[in-house]
């Protein structure tokens, strides 16, 4: 597994828009964000343009996402936000310079097609962070503070679960460790047999927004019966944000029959997604998943000395 350097300040990022069109004001507000952490901030040609619900063509999306990974004076890749498109490029990135040089690429939601085929193809690790919690780009001091920490340090990186998140509902017990993998559940379905990586052995992170019931359903469906979720050392599962319960307890109901079927240790309710405050994680590291604890570490507690009995 390649690892990725922190950043310093005076490191150059560059933000691209490998899916839809962002707002041109909110990624200004962005881009002051890490240039208040002392980075320097490059915006890719094509971020701005439009083209239906994508940000420009294919090409001109993919060459602006290739051109960040393959210049060296770029040490981090921003995506300005999700949307719709990313999947059309997923496998058409230039692995060969991601390898060469490792550097993080930071988004989320649809970027999870991108975070997913890196890791297969590369494997190099990303960022799943939002860097946005509403159409005016600011994040609030606690989702800044830990996408900064995570890009400009090795510190650990804790996730704790928040009783009052409808997903904890779904914790077991039980302790895993693996790499950290995974994020949107559409994008983790819409990858399934060309840019998602085997999933043996790992920590499989799952949030989702703006899905009923049934369309949750069916992804998992797919997932389990194709043999796509056999040998998941465990379930970190965040934020299932707008998403319509149904009758009274169905989703959480379907959901737990879904992963308690893999009898492997679960825990929900963490700070991941969609929606204010959500916290940005290291994907592709090693993790460890304590859900006796409630606690998703990266980068803390050495995995050969941990008790998993």
């Amino acid at each position: 597994m390649a690892e990725t350097t922190p950043l310093r300040q005076g490191d150059t990022v560059r933000f691209v828009s490998p899916a839809s069109t962002p707002d041109r004001n909110a990624v200004t507000v962005q881009g002051q964000t890490f240039q208040s952490w002392g980075l320097s901030v490059e915006i890719a040609p094509h971020a701005f343009d439009r083209q239906g619900f994508l940000a420009g063509t294919d090409g001109d999306r993919l060459s602006d996402l290739n051109d960040a990974f393959r210049d060296p004076k770029v040490r981090a890749v921003i995506t300005t936000r999700g949307g719709k498109g990313s999947y059309r490029i997923a496998h058409l990135l230039d692995f060969d310079a991601i390898r060469r040089d490792p550097k993080p690429l930071i988004g989320f939601s649809d970027i999870t097609a991108l975070h997913l085929s890196i890791w297969k193809n590369a494997g190099v690790p990303c960022v799943h962070g939002a860097l946005t919690e509403d159409e005016t780009g600011r994040l609030s001091p606690s989702a800044a503070e830990s996408l900064r920490r995570i890009l400009m340090s090795r510190d650990p990186v804790i996730l704790h679960s928040a009783a009052d998140d409808p997903t904890a509902a779904l914790t077991t017990s039980g302790k895993a460790c693996g790499p950290l993998i995974g994020g949107n559940l559409d994008m983790i379905a819409t990858t399934a047999g060309w840019a998602l990586p085997p999933l043996n052995g790992a920590i499989l992170l799952i949030e989702a927004v703006g899905l009923h019931p049934g369309q949750m359903d069916r992804p998992l469906t797919m997932l389990r019966q194709a043999g796509h979720l056999k040998g998941v050392a465990g379930l970190a599962i965040g934020r299932f944000t707008d998403c319509p319960p149904g009758r009274e307890g169905s989703q959480i109901e379907m959901l737990r029959q879904h992963f308690m079927a893999l009898g492997v240790p679960i825990l929900g309710g963490l700070p991941c997604g969609h929606g204010p405050h959500a916290l940005s994680v290291p994907l592709g590291e090693m993790a460890i998943l304590d859900a006796d604890a409630g606690t998703v570490s990266v980068r803390g507690e050495d995995p050969a000395g941990f008790d998993f009995q």
